[in-house]
């Protein structure tokens, strides 16, 4: 993946995942972020929930860290520009639209902890991956 930075969305979970668990599959994909080796695909909405949940006392995450991760995050990121043909609706939380939207306005996989967040019928051909699969698949590449 260092060659050519892919890019794709990253639910919160997954961040959440690879501060709390720096050796698993989130953990690689914050270390690909930090690097710039992948590019996360965003808008506003999801900035401000990065910037939000990862930042709250109750979770204990080294905020320096966090702070570096958030501007490399922004620094190299793929802003999409999501248009009434890309809003979803029918997921079993709302909140989760920006992600599924930014992720169908950017032609890119969206990666998240919670796949079943996203069913099939709500989010049409988006391609949805968890942490994993999207890890093995850019080893693979």
């Amino acid at each position: 993946m260092s060659d050519s930075p892919g890019v794709a969305v990253f639910d919160t979970n997954v961040l959440v995942s690879g501060f709390l668990n720096p050796h698993g599959a989130p953990g690689r994909i914050v270390d690909w972020l930090r690097s710039g080796a992948v590019r996360a695909g965003l808008d506003d909405r999801i900035i401000s929930e990065y910037e939000d949940v990862l930042l709250r006392p109750e979770l204990e995450l080294p905020r320096h860290e966090v702070s570096i991760v958030l501007k490399r995050i922004q620094s190299q990121a793929a802003f999409a520009v999501v248009s009434p043909a890309h809003v979803v609706r029918g997921l079993p939380d709302p909140d989760d639209a920006p992600f599924a939207e930014c992720s169908l306005a950017l032609e890119c996989p969206l990666v998240s902890g919670n796949t079943r967040h996203f069913p099939a019928a709500a989010i049409g051909k988006l391609t949805v991956l968890t942490p994993r699969q999207f890890v093995d698949a850019g080893e693979k590449g």
